[in-house]
């Protein structure tokens, strides 16, 4: 996945969140449900985010950015900012 893929991805998701929240305000879907799919969403999110990190520092240290690869969802969550 390239950078603009991977940014289209993110946009794309933080659509589905906005649509989720709104499903959630009209009543369309329980807070239950609006939680269990967002928490989905926030990980890949994170990966999706992690990924973009990475290829842009491969990048910026003349490395391949095609070797960055997607870590697990374990990993991602782990990190402290």
């Amino acid at each position: 996945m390239d950078q603009e893929q991977i940014l289209s991805r993110i946009s794309s998701m933080v659509d589905d969140e906005r649509t989720l929240r709104d499903s959630l305000a009209s009543g369309a879907i329980d807070e239950a449900t609006e939680r269990a799919r967002l928490a989905v969403l926030e990980r890949e999110l994170d990966q999706c985010w992690d990924l973009l990190r990475q290829r842009r520092a491969k990048a910026e240290f003349g490395e391949n950015p095609n070797a960055a690869r997607v870590r697990p969802t374990a990993e991602v969550e782990g990190y402290q900012s």
